[in-house]
C-alpha cells in the first residue's frame, strides 16, 4: 500500500499523486520544477487534486487522511475524488480537475494503464502530476511516491518461509494491472523459489477486496486442503482469507500480509495473522503533497521516492504502534 513501487486525450477520458512505489516506480517520469498550470511561486493557495482508486478500504482513508492535513497545513485546498475501482469513474475525474485548472494532481491510479491517456492530458494542461503508491504506466510522471513493493514481496516470502518451514503456500493477488499487484508479486514469487521445501501452489487474485478473499481462500482451502501457509498482498485480503481459516489461521496455517492496517495489526496481535509488511499510508500522503508543494514553488523533487516498509509480528507490533502514534482497531475479524 505502495504498489511500489505504479498523455490524456479528452475523448479518451470519457472511455477511460504523489507517494513513492508501493505499488511500482514511477513511469516515464523525471525530477521536475516550475510552476505548472496556474501555478505561482507562493507558497500555498489554490487548489490541488487527489483520485485515489478506492476509499472503501482503510489503507486509503489513511492515506488520504495524511495529504488532507499536510494540504491544510501548507495552505492549500484538496479537491479529493474516489474512483470506486473503476479506471472510467476516474478518468472521469481526471478530465474535471484538468478543466478546474488545479496546480497539480496527485494520482493513485486504478489501473496504470488504463490512467496514461489521464497523465498525458493533464501533462497536455502542464499540469504536474504526482502518483502515489501505485504509478502510471505511461505518461510524464512528476514523481512516484510509494512503499518498496519488490522488497517488502521479498520479506513476505522470506517470513512465510519461515514460518511454515516446508509445504504448499498459496498466494492471493490484488487487483490485475496494478503496479503494487505487480511488484508485490514479483518480489514474493522471485523469492519464495528460493526456499528449499516451499511449493507455491495457487495465485489467484481476490481484487485487494476482505470479501472477495473470503471467497477465494474457502475455494482453494477446498481445493488444496493440505496448506500450509498464505500471502495476501494486502491486508484486507488476509483478513478474509483468516476469516475463512477459522481457528486454524495463524496456528496450522500461518498467514502474511501487507499494509499495515489497524485491523491487520489487531490481527497480529491476536495471532491469527502471523506478520504483516507494514506500510506507512499517513506518510505517503502528506509526502505526496509535499512534492507537490515544491513543484510548485520551483522547487525540485526526485523522480521516485521510497516509504521504507517493515515485518511486523507478534513480538514487535506494540514497539512499531508506538514509534507510529496508533493503537489496532478493536476487532481484527
Amino acid at each position: 500500500m505502495v504498489v511500489p513501487r505504479q498523455a490524456l486525450s479528452l475523448a479518451a477520458l470519457a472511455t477511460a499523486g504523489l507517494l513513492v512505489a508501493a505499488c511500482g516506480g514511477g513511469s516515464k517520469g523525471g525530477g521536475s520544477s516550475g510552476a505548472g498550470a496556474g501555478g505561482s511561486a507562493k507558497a500555498g493557495g489554490g487548489t490541488l487534486a487527489l483520485s485515489l482508486s478506492t476509499l472503501n478500504n482503510p489503507f486509503f482513508v489513511q492515506l488520504r487522511d495524511g495529504a488532507s492535513a499536510q494540504a491544510k497545513a501548507k495552505g492549500y485546498q484538496l479537491n479529493i475524488s474516489d474512483a470506486q475501482n473503476d479506471p472510467a469513474s476516474q478518468a472521469n475525474a481526471v478530465q474535471n480537475v484538468i478543466t478546474q485548472q488545479v496546480k497539480a494532481i496527485i494520482l493513485n491510479p486504478t489501473d496504470s494503464k488504463a490512467i496514461v491517456p489521464s497523465v498525458t492530458a493533464a501533462n497536455a494542461a502542464n499540469i504536474p502530476v504526482i502518483t502515489v503508491d501505485r504509478s502510471s504506466d505511461g505518461g510524464k510522471i512528476t514523481s512516484f511516491i510509494g512503499s518498496d513493493n519488490v522488497g517488502g514481496g521479498k520479506q513476505a516470502a522470506d517470513e512465510l518461509a519461515t514460518l511454515v518451514g516446508s509445504g504448499d503456500v498459496v498466494e492471493l493477488q490484488g487487483v490485475p494491472g496494478t503496479s503494487a499487484a505487480r511488484d508485490r508479486g514479483k518480489g514474493f514469487d522471485t523469492e519464495i523459489k528460493t526456499k528449499p521445501g516451499i511449493r507455491l501452489i495457487a495465485l489467484q487474485s481476490a481484487n485487494f477486496d476482505r470479501t472477495r478473499a473470503l471467497d477465494v481462500m474457502t475455494n482453494l482451502l477446498q481445493a488444496h486442503p493440505t496448506i500450509k501457509g498464505v500471502f495476501a498482498q494486502n491486508d484486507e485480503m488476509a483478513l478474509g482469507a483468516i476469516k475463512a481459516l477459522g481457528n486454524r489461521a495463524g496456528a496450522q496455517v500461518k498467514v502474511v500480509g501487507f499494509d499495515g492496517t489497524p485491523e491487520g495489526l489487531a490481527a497480529v496481535k491476536a495471532g491469527t495473522e502471523n506478520a504483516d509488511v507494514a506500510q506507512q499510508p499517513t506518510l505517503l500522503g502528506k509526502n505526496a503533497v509535499d512534492a507537490a508543494a515544491m513543484v510548485l514553488t520551483g522547487g525540485t523533487v526526485p523522480p521516485a521516492q521510497q516509504i521504507p516498509v517493515k515485518v511486523v509480528t507478534k513480538a514487535n507490533v506494540d514497539a512499531f504502534l508506538a514509534q507510529n502514534g496508533g493503537a489496532p482497531a478493536a476487532s481484527a475479524s
